[in-house]
């Protein structure tokens, strides 16, 4: 009976996101924080940096899930490293969110936010989160030593926080995307042990469904880079305090090829897409750029209508076929941990 109350920070989390989401929404517009969704034909604005209630909702949970876990649970475990992976959180959504209120064209620049990320992961190397001791193919395990805290935290925070910013431009797709790493990492987190870990990750996940309910065709709301540095910047938190990076890199395998994809258009091509009179969608480029063009041309290869909504579930069964290949590939290091 006592475990349902780990329920509690679950269903906050989706009930705070959810109706403070309409609110945001209006006072948004109001503020002049609204863009117009390039996919559609209508000119109305939609409001933008909706990852904020998300950010509300999700950090909320996590205080009612400590204070579950001090006065039900009377345990005080593992309080230092939640703190300091809300401290990363909090600061990375600070920083999409002066982006989102400069605006994407003319926001922070590259520089700049890379500079600023690795400031945001000075939390968890001031607590020298993870383990230390990686396997290397033919070398087997090493010590990093205080390379892995000063070095290799910094570049999984960076990493993980500027790309997962990558996939994006199509309603529901950030969200949507973040639902289904999140809970798979909160699988592979409670299969190792790490318990809190995993209901850490479902909280953000739960938010992220709340917000998918005005996220998606057709939007009520954008994300913003302050959701999507909010979701990436956890993901490379969950990896790194859980040990378990190898996993989290292969769920990031669509991230990776968006990079390469991106890095081939100079990180100045868009993810979007050319809206077609009938509503379908064609390629803006003559050349792929994004996952969400090889969506596209993989469709109308195979005669298919190219709609917003099938790009969005076409990237999203290709991360679904990613994480189960993963659990797959590293049963072995989930299941046996």
């Amino acid at each position: 009976m006592a475990s349902y109350v780990l329920l509690v920070p679950l269903v906050l989390s989706f009930l705070i996101t959810f109706f403070l989401l309409p609110t945001w929404i209006r006072r948004a517009k109001n503020a002049g924080i609204a863009g117009r969704d390039v996919h559609k034909e209508s000119d109305a604005l939609v409001a933008e940096s909706g990852g904020v209630t998300v950010l509300v909702g999700f950090v909320f949970s996590v205080l009612i899930f400590i204070a579950i876990q001090t006065f039900y649970y009377d345990s005080t475990k593992n309080i230092l490293e939640i703190l300091a992976l809300l401290s990363v959180v909090l600061m990375a959504s600070f920083i999409g969110f002066v982006d989102d209120i400069l605006g994407w064209k003319i926001g922070l620049n590259k520089k700049s936010r890379l500079v600023l990320l690795i400031f945001v992961s000075i939390p968890l190397v001031a607590i020298n989160a993870g383990k230390d001791i990686i396997a290397l193919p033919f070398f087997g395990t090493v010590g990093l030593g205080w390379v892995y805290p000063l070095i290799f935290i910094p570049l999984g925070i960076v990493g993980a926080t500027a790309t997962y910013n990558f996939l994006a431009g199509f309603n529901g797709l950030e969200a949507g995307q973040g639902i289904l790493i999140l809970t798979a990492m909160a699988l592979v987190a409670y299969f190792n042990g790490y318990s809190w870990l995993a209901i850490v990750a479902l909280c953000m996940a739960a938010a992220l469904f709340a917000f998918l309910f005005f996220n998606f065709y057709p939007a009520k709301v954008f994300p913003g880079d302050s959701l999507t540095y909010t979701v990436g910047s956890l993901i490379a938190v969950l990896a790194i305090i859980g040990s378990f990076e190898r996993v989290a890199v292969f769920f990031f395998i669509p991230y990776i090829f968006e990079v390469f994809l991106k890095l081939r258009g100079g990180l100045v091509k868009q993810s979007f897409a050319k809206r077609m009179p009938d509503g379908s969608l064609d390629l803006q480029y003559s050349r792929l750029y994004s996952l969400n063009h090889v969506s596209i041309w993989v469709m109308k290869k195979l005669g298919v209508r190219p709609t917003e909504r099938k790009v969005v579930f076409c990237v999203w069964g290709f991360q679904i076929l990613i994480i189960i290949a993963g659990f797959i590939i590293f049963r072995e290091g989930i299941f046996n941990a």
